[in-house]
């Protein structure tokens, strides 16, 4: 198979009526639309809820501002030079792609594919000093973007970098492409060359897919798995649990069955954040762990490896259970030093995030930010404090 052709303007894709088109235009202006010909060919546009068709077809709640805020877990307070988030002890992000190889119109990042906005940097000097004088750092995680977009000599130089500072012992990478664009990793001899010279026997290269429903895992996919395999590279997944994607026990046990199957690690299930314009892909909290908990059933125990997470701003908030109107949660990652806490909250039917369990704010502290509008990291000061984010309303 040749590789895919990239389409950025929402009129090419005719199967969509040219009246919904024209709706959509005022999304595409405002956010990057780019899909391409191998994925669109996923979708069953006789089906107007299908599900690969919501994960990268606009919407027009997108431009809703009724709910949630652009970066729910503050990202931009983690921020310690530009390009570059250290907000657990021992893990830095390095934000070195500028360009998504798939827009998926769920995205906890949204802000980033705004034409306002420039967080993700090409120069990623800063990062890479910081990380080198910060020595409790022992793993980074390439992110954007996508860092598999970057051409193969670009990422040999970061990887090369990495590895020269003792201290750092994990190198992560952020991707949607093994299953939006798998051919251009499998048929890319040198970048599977570069993965392979720097994933080795004592220091992994891991790629953290994102597989967020089971018909991505197509026979290209499984090649581009194994690909990655030979390479040396360990693969894992992470998905948010989303409305009218993947939010089915059956759904979600097949992806973690045919996963583990493949040799890819179920790593995170995570509670979509509360991003501007993603009212449509939200759950409640209890109807999400139910799910999960549905999916993990049906699944061996290499499947029920998946843990179910709020990434919030004071870390990662694991939800160990959800019953009789009470939410059992612990910290698995803590911004302040509380990893394995556990905390018990009342959880009422249409809490969604963290902020909605009543009681939650005695866990954490809102660090000090600069404003709930969406900046240039570069401009990040004195402005003012944000809004609190607004509860999202019964239905």
């Amino acid at each position: 198979m040749s590789l895919p052709k990239y389409i950025t303007d929402i009129d090419q894709i005719t199967q969509i009526p040219e009246e919904e088109r024209a709706k959509l235009r005022e999304i595409t202006d405002k956010f990057v639309f780019r899909v391409n010909d191998y994925y669109l060919n996923l979708i069953n546009w006789e089906d107007p809820d299908d599900p690969i068709r919501k994960l990268v077809i606009p919407n027009t709640e997108e431009l809703s501002e009724e709910y949630g805020r652009w970066d729910a877990s503050d990202e931009d307070t983690n921020y310690v030079v530009p390009g570059c988030q250290h907000k657990y002890e021992t893990t830095a992000l390095l934000i070195c792609s500028e360009v998504c190889g798939a827009y998926c119109r769920y995205c906890f990042r949204k802000r980033l594919f705004r034409n306002d906005v420039k967080e993700a940097m090409s120069d990623v000097e800063p990062g890479l000093d910081y990380i080198s004088k910060t020595p409790e750092i022992n793993n980074v995680l390439l992110t954007g973007g996508d860092p598999l977009i970057l051409a193969a000599r670009r990422l040999d130089m970061i990887f090369t970098r990495l590895r020269e500072i003792e201290h750092v012992k994990i190198i992560r990478v952020g991707s949607k492409l093994p299953v939006f664009n798998p051919m251009a990793i499998y048929k890319n001899q040198e970048l599977l060359d570069v993965i392979k010279k720097h994933s080795t026997p004592e220091k992994r290269i891991y790629i953290m897919a994102h597989v967020n429903h089971p018909r991505e895992l197509t026979e290209e996919a499984y090649k581009c798995f194994e690909a990655l395999h030979n390479a040396g590279a360990i693969i894992v997944n992470q998905t948010p649990v989303l409305k009218g994607i993947n939010d089915d026990p059956v759904v979600l046990g097949e992806l973690l069955d045919k996963l583990s199957w493949a040799g890819v690690t179920p790593y995170y299930f995570f509670i979509n954040r509360p991003v501007r314009g993603n009212d449509d892909f939200v759950l409640s909290l209890e109807d999400a762990y139910n799910i999960v908990e549905g999916a993990k059933a049906r699944t061996s125990g290499l499947g029920k490896r998946v843990r179910l997470s709020m990434s919030h701003t004071a870390g990662k908030v694991e939800i160990l259970a959800i019953e009789d109107g009470k939410a059992y949660l612990k910290f698995h990652q803590s911004r302040d030093g509380d990893y394995g806490k556990f905390i018990v909250l009342d959880c009422p039917k249409d809490a969604a995030w963290f902020d909605d369990l009543p009681g939650s704010e005695a866990y954490w502290e809102q660090p000090e930010k600069k404003t709930d509008e969406v900046v240039s990291v570069n401009e990040m000061k004195d402005v003012p404090e944000p809004r609190r984010r607004r509860r999202r309303p019964a239905r």
